[in-house]
């Protein structure tokens, strides 16, 4: 398996705070207060993780942002939801990379293709450094794929924290 130098070299080399300075406080606050909103439209759960950059381990066997947020996926138990409607947004920083995991709820509703090109046009405004409109943007697109086959009802719940994870 090849490894790319320059991929290793960002991971390593991430500095603490490396969240802290792409998303600062007020930007964490506008993403969460996004999701709250959000999810105010329908049933789904939005769960936002940022990673700065992946372990060593994950860096020497080549690990890739989707293989990681699907680890991530399952240990932030989003797949724990009433309806399987969970949706977690992950952002690598270290690659710039956006990934989209579902719940089976939502799977069996949305091809995979249209998370993808979401998850595109996040990393477009990522790789111009506009990480909070591209985080924003994502959420409500996803918000806009949640509603339409998970409209809100009454008694609704929040089941996952709004507040960004950051691992």
């Amino acid at each position: 398996m090849t490894v790319k130098l320059g991929r290793i070299l960002r991971h390593l080399l991430s500095m603490p705070g490396a969240v802290a300075r792409a998303l600062p406080a007020a930007s964490l606050a506008r993403i969460e207060r996004a999701i709250k909103t959000a999810e105010a439209e329908h049933r789904g759960e939005i769960l936002l993780a940022l990673v700065a950059a992946l372990e060593r381990g994950g860096l020497r066997s080549g690990q890739s942002a989707r293989c990681r947020a699907l680890e991530v996926f399952s240990l932030l138990r989003v797949w724990d939801t009433e309806e399987n409607n969970g949706v977690l947004i992950y952002l690598l920083l270290g690659d710039r990379a956006a990934e989209i995991v579902v719940d089976r709820g939502i799977h069996a509703k949305v091809q995979a293709t249209e998370w993808r090109q979401l998850c595109r046009r996040m990393e477009g405004a990522f790789a111009k450094g506009e990480f909070e409109d591209g985080v924003v943007s994502g959420i409500e697109e996803v918000s806009r794929v949640l509603a339409r086959h998970f409209p809100p009802r009454p008694g609704d719940r929040n089941e996952l924290p709004d507040k960004p994870a950051i691992l």
